[in-house]
């Protein structure tokens, strides 16, 4: 096992420090424009930063543009629309979590791994974690914004489980491709079912824009390419734990920055979620180290 250097670990805590505070962000974005044109005007710029980073691949592109229609274009736009719909944030950050779980499943069912009682025991507290919130009456009431945000999570499972399919791929590269494809799939959506475009990103202000600013540049440029960058240093499953407190950044900010009111059925939900992730994310750490 190699230990992460204090630097390194200081960068990883910054990287779910970013992650967590982008939900808070994107959260006053999608309030001042609609979701899709949020997310279209965020990939948007992604692209136009990542550009000199795309290559063609041949006969392997159409599954490149598949894996970045699912987990960009289609995740973030249930994830934003999710959002969008949300009164706390609370729910939302702990339900993006599911995408654990599910991947899990979806690697039994379609890679053909087989996973042991702990990791199930890990999947079940995580789901049951989820249900518990679920029935709480702040979140109960916003049951189709938790039903986009499961969505979002399962969907961006399935596209983390294609990937690994594909030949390897520099992150920017990878963020280069995920933005140019969902971004006009985006606008064109946004065309067909939104309206209010113009006034939208007339009245958005400092404030709407530099949400979009920070979700493109800062969540996903250096967020996701400094955790490439750690990923290429040490095991995946050395790091990964840490990346848990990024749900609970999430839950700090909304309560400190949005108001969120933390009932007891949303904290004990939230902590049988994240000690299931916690659970099946150890248990896959175990198994990378041992070979098995």
């Amino acid at each position: 096992m190699i230990a992460i250097t204090p630097r390194h670990l200081l960068l990883l805590l910054g990287i779910t420090l970013v992650w967590g505070l982008n939900l808070v962000i994107a959260k006053v974005g999608v309030a001042d424009m609609p979701p899709m044109l949020f997310t279209a005007l965020r990939f948007l710029l992604l692209a136009l930063c990542t550009a000199p980073f795309l290559r063609w691949h041949g006969e392997a592109t159409g599954a490149i543009v598949m894996v970045a229609l699912l987990v960009g274009a289609l995740h973030f736009a249930l994830l934003f629309i999710g959002l969008a719909r949300a009164d706390n944030i609370s729910s939302v950050a702990i339900a993006t979590q599911l995408g654990v779980p599910f991947a899990t499943l979806l690697s039994v069912a379609l890679l053909g791994e087989r996973v042991r009682w702990r990791r199930w025991s890990g999947i079940g507290l995580a789901f049951l974690g989820v249900c518990v919130m679920g029935f709480d009456p702040t979140v109960f009431s916003q049951r189709t914004s938790l039903a986009f945000v499961i969505a979002s999570a399962f969907i961006g499972s399935l596209g983390l489980i294609a990937i690994k399919r594909l030949p390897r791929l520099h992150a920017l590269e990878m963020q280069a491709w995920i933005a140019w494809i969902s971004w006009p799939v985006l606008a064109l959506l946004s065309l067909l079912v939104e309206d209010g475009h113009w006034a939208a990103m007339q009245s958005a202000g400092w404030a709407g824009w530099g949400t979009i600013i920070y979700t493109a540049l800062l969540a996903s440029l250096f967020a996701h390419t400094a955790y490439f960058f750690l990923v290429q240093r040490y095991p995946v499953t050395s790091i990964a734990p840490l990346t848990v407190l990024s749900p609970v950044f999430s839950v700090v900010f909304g309560v400190l920055l949005l108001g969120d009111r933390l009932t007891p059925r949303i904290l004990v939900g939230g902590v049988c979620t994240l000690l299931g992730v916690l659970i099946i994310t150890l248990r896959e750490k175990q198994f990378a180290d041992t070979g098995t």
